[in-house]
């Protein structure tokens, strides 16, 4: 029924769903671009319609009573920032303890313009050994969905730049909020240095 209903609400004003069937029960989808308060309820009812049900992360704190039991029943996961490399810890504790469990991520991680994409949902496909989804809302074509699989290769380079390919045309609605698709000098070099102490 929410399903349905989903899809009647999206098609009423005038999106279209596009979907790529995804082979697995575990996977990890990433939602771009992220420019207004708008694409919440928006990838939701695309997800809903999709009859797709996934998880999220947040802060700790927003777990605690009296809502916390809301937010863990609507799919939320609660992650310590405060504590070094939680995040990672706990969705990849999350990925395999599941049969199923699909995390959704907006890697822009702010509705305004910045210089470059986090790549935690990176090392987290990388951990848990599970594909990316490229989900996405072009607010030009009005139309939704999951368009791409990404397999991650463990080149972080290579695999972001298929990334800023596919999402290249696509535009929020704010297409000046866009953020570009890039990695940060930092962040790449702690991803190598990773990716080296795991080899020894």
């Amino acid at each position: 029924m929410i399903q349905k209903i989903s899809h009647y609400i999206l098609r009423l004003n005038g999106w279209k769903i596009i979907h790529t069937p995804m082979p697995k029960n575990k996977y990890l989808i990433i939602g771009a671009p992220h420019t207004s308060n708008w694409d919440f309820p928006l990838a939701l009812l695309c997800l809903s319609a999709l009859h797709l049900r996934f998880w999220w992360a947040a802060k700790h704190s927003l777990f605690h009573f009296p809502l916390g039991w809301f937010f863990r029943k609507m799919g939320g996961i609660a992650v310590n920032r405060r504590v070094r490399n939680d995040f990672l810890r706990t969705i990849k504790k999350e990925y395999n303890k599941r049969e199923e469990f699909i995390l959704a991520i907006a890697p822009e991680g702010t509705r305004s313009f910045t210089n470059h994409w986090k790549c935690g949902f990176y090392q987290i496909a990388i951990e848990a050994e599970v594909d990316i989804a490229l989900a996405f809302l072009d607010y030009s074509t009005k139309t939704m969905g999951i368009g791409k699989i990404i397999q991650p290769s463990g080149n972080i380079e290579e695999d972001f730049e298929k990334i800023a390919a596919f999402y290249h045309d696509i535009k929020g609605k704010y297409p000046e909020k866009q953020s570009t698709i890039a990695i940060r000098a930092n962040e790449l070099k702690h991803f190598k240095r990773m990716q080296e102490g795991q080899k020894n």
